[in-house]
């Protein structure tokens, strides 16, 4: 297949598009900032949005759908909100086209103005929020726990597939609690299941944190993140949850009568992924010669690619292939065997690694008449040779070595790029020549905050959560601090 994509070290954003495309995962769109998912792409998002739904489930959640349309007016009820959000709406104006008198094509009908513009969504707090106030009148209506997936609109005028576009698909939980407490407890909660999906599924380690007050959601009392390094030095926020105290409960009069009969306003939080965790995933651990994906997302688990001359040599591969493929797939293993003629098994062999298939086993007559079979793992481009005979059982074992293995070097490159500094020419060397996560002392206030930012361009990630109490000088202006936090640049 030739040399698909230029290196990391050559050029890491142009590595990272050119992956993106040539293991047909994603394209532009003819619609500015807009991308295509493909087949590919999409199959790893599914078994991602699969296995979410069901952390959801079973943590007590319920889908629904919302409107894709926001009412304006609606977005001025919360003053943060709508101020966090104004410069990336898509504002709908009209709701019908005619006939251009010149015959040029069609225009806009001026007739046809709405009475209230509307807002693509760029999230869907107030729409839910004004729903909510018919669904809640009691306490006994508590808590409610719903999950939407849908797609929504920031416009974005500088796009990168997955991780910054116009629109993207993603999930938004928003539950509404009878205490603060509760909404607190919730908003915990999802963080940490976001947290466990990114270790168990996308094998990738993250640091569960706080945001400052700027990084904060708009509209939100306390924001809650999971932020991941990528290979190239830099930080991305993969998650994040939000606790909304009253403030959405208050702008949309969401009250319920408590137990005692009088009415309280609810608690709420809401909670997010989107298809930014593909760019994570694509970022965290593929190489140069493409994706590495972590067999528990992985949409084809194991390639099987037989080497052949002729009908006759095929048919008896056949034979015994096809009954490896029925017990790897009653087993719950994603399988592929490629037996087509078309392409020769060298190019097959550099097609799966492209696109990171976990495991390839190839199989000929030489192999049938030793009773073998050739495994190669994509994780570490070791081959061996093992036994037919139990082959099930092996690739199920290979498979939880190399999505353990897979995270483990991720967590071992995340340790390497993690450095404590205490003075600011060491943050600023350290920043520049290593990147990574920087653990450093911050004055808690937003003026040094900024001023780091604009000099540095790196941004405080989050004050980890399960950070000690350690007293020192904070690196930029020497006052004193009670902890480090997370300072890294990012996506």
């Amino acid at each position: 297949m030739g040399k698909a994509i230029p290196s990391r070290s050559e050029d890491y954003s142009e590595w990272y598009n050119e992956l993106v495309k040539k293991a047909d995962l994603a394209e532009h769109s003819a619609v500015r900032g807009c991308m295509v998912i493909k087949p590919y792409g999409y199959a790893i998002w599914e078994k991602m949005q699969a296995q979410l739904d069901k952390m959801f489930k079973d943590t007590g959640h319920s889908n629904a759908y919302f409107p894709l349309f926001v009412p304006k007016s609606y977005l001025s009820k919360e003053a943060d909100h709508v101020e966090g959000f104004a410069k990336e709406c898509a504002v709908v104006t009209h709701y019908r086209l005619k006939n251009a008198e010149d015959g040029s094509g069609v225009v806009v009908d001026p007739e046809a103005k709405l009475e209230e513009e509307l807002i693509v969504r760029p999230t869907s707090e107030t729409v839910i929020w004004n729903t909510y106030r018919n669904w809640i009148q009691s306490y006994r209506d508590l808590p409610l726990l719903i999950n939407q997936w849908a797609n929504v609109v920031r416009w974005e005028m500088r796009t990168r597939l997955f991780l910054r576009t116009a629109e993207f698909l993603w999930q938004e939980g928003h539950t509404a609690h009878a205490t603060k407490n509760e909404a607190v407890e919730e908003t915990v909660k999802m963080v940490n299941v976001y947290a466990e999906f990114a270790e168990k599924f996308m094998a990738m380690p993250v640091v569960i944190g706080v945001k400052t007050e700027s990084e904060r959601f708009p509209g939100a009392l306390d924001t809650y993140s999971i932020e991941a390094l990528m290979q190239d030095g830099k930080a991305l926020q993969a998650g994040t949850s939000h606790f909304l105290g009253q403030n959405f409960a208050k702008a949309f009069d969401v009250k319920f009568a408590n137990k005692e009969g009088k009415l309280d306003l609810v608690w709420g939080t809401s909670w997010g992924v989107s298809t930014r965790l593909m760019g994570a995933l694509i970022m965290a651990h593929s190489d140069d010669e493409g994706l590495v994906l972590p067999p528990n997302l992985a949409p084809i688990q194991v390639v099987i690619v037989p080497i052949f001359k002729g009908d006759e040599q095929l048919n008896v591969l056949n034979e015994t292939v096809n009954p490896i493929v029925k017990a790897l797939q009653d087993k719950g293993i994603s399988v592929k065997y490629d037996n087509r003629d078309t392409h020769k098994p060298g190019w097959k062999f550099a097609e799966y690694e492209l696109k990171g298939v976990p495991l390839r086993i190839a199989i000929g007559p030489r192999d049938l008449e030793n009773g073998t079979i050739e495994l190669a793992r994509r994780d570490t481009k070791t081959k061996e040779v093992v036994s037919i005979d139990g082959i099930v059982d092996i690739v199920g074992n290979r498979l939880k070595d190399i999505q353990d293995n897979i995270y483990q070097k991720a967590y071992d490159f995340r340790t390497s790029l993690t450095t404590k500094v205490d003075s600011y020419d060491e943050f600023k060397r350290v920043l520049d020549e290593k990147g990574g996560f920087i653990l450093a002392h911050w004055d808690g206030t937003p003026e040094t905050e900024e001023k780091i930012k604009n000099e540095t361009k790196a941004t405080i990630r989050c004050i980890p959560v399960d950070s000690q109490e350690e007293e020192g000088k904070c690196v930029y202006s020497g006052k004193p601090s009670n902890m480090r936090v997370i300072f890294a640049r990012a996506y």
